[in-house]
């Protein structure tokens, strides 16, 4: 009879645990479906409440997973740039092995790229290329872990995309850089400067200006030889290049 009884406090305690993790599971599950349909309507402020809550309640689990990956969606969303980054670093950080932490990396890299040109850059009328390019080489290195982690990811098109963009607007970034410099007869500083756009970006749209840049710095500290060594390759490449940098 002791031996019955023993064996029905047991049964009745596994299904209790049973009925427990269940209803644990549904509740993550639900606290998730709410805080989705927040993100649904864009109500962004609440949907990120509800998947921070969720995260407190249930830190264990693919609902808590998840939730922090939606966080930095949110904030994308949101136009908080710094906080949607920030968001996805702890998602790659904490969850490496996540079938989607290829979605983090490009989340990153689209925080960053639309820091770089952003709405307020845009409406300014501002060249995004004369501005400092700290996001644009943090999204590019984003969008770069990317496409070398997970060359098969569905990111991985788009994001190689936006690195020739941003290689373009960072070889710029240097031509307007050297331009100065020569404005300002520092013309060492000038031909370095231009040099590191033919070494770095040797694929980018600047590459004449680069050139150009190199012929007119060489040609003021009278390096002859060095000038028409940089002609030579401008008239090579650029037959139709213009006389004068901008």
């Amino acid at each position: 009879m002791r031996h019955s009884l023993a064996v029905f406090l047991l049964l009745t305690l596994a299904a209790c645990s049973s009925v427990s993790e269940d209803s644990s599971k549904k509740s993550a599950e639900e606290m998730y479906k709410t805080a989705k349909a927040s993100l649904d309507e864009k109500s962004y402020e609440p949907a990120i409440k509800g998947f921070e809550s969720l995260q407190s309640r249930y830190p264990y689990g693919q609902y808590a997973q998840q939730a922090q990956l939606e966080i930095a969606y949110a904030y994308f969303k949101q136009n908080d740039p710094i906080s949607a980054i920030s968001a996805a670093d702890r998602f790659i950080k904490q969850y490496p092995n996540n079938p989607h932490v290829d979605y983090a990396y490009y989340l990153k890299g689209l925080a960053n790229f639309n820091a770089d040109i952003g709405m307020f850059g845009m409406a300014a009328g501002q060249d995004p290329t004369e501005r400092d390019p700290k996001a644009a080489q943090d999204s590019f290195d984003a969008f770069r872990d990317l496409v070398s982690r997970f060359p098969a990811s569905k990111y991985a098109p788009d994001s190689i995309l936006r690195m020739q963009y941003l290689i373009n607007s960072l070889a710029k970034y240097d031509i307007h850089v050297a331009r100065y410099y020569l404005r300002r007869g520092a013309y060492i500083s000038a031909v370095n400067r231009a040099k590191d756009v033919l070494t770095e970006f040797p694929n980018s749209t600047s590459a004449q200006d680069a050139l150009l840049i190199l012929v007119q710095g060489y040609d003021a500290l009278d390096k002859k030889e060095l000038r028409d060594d940089a002609q030579r390759v401008l008239d090579l490449n650029f037959p139709r290049h213009t006389a004068q940098a901008e």
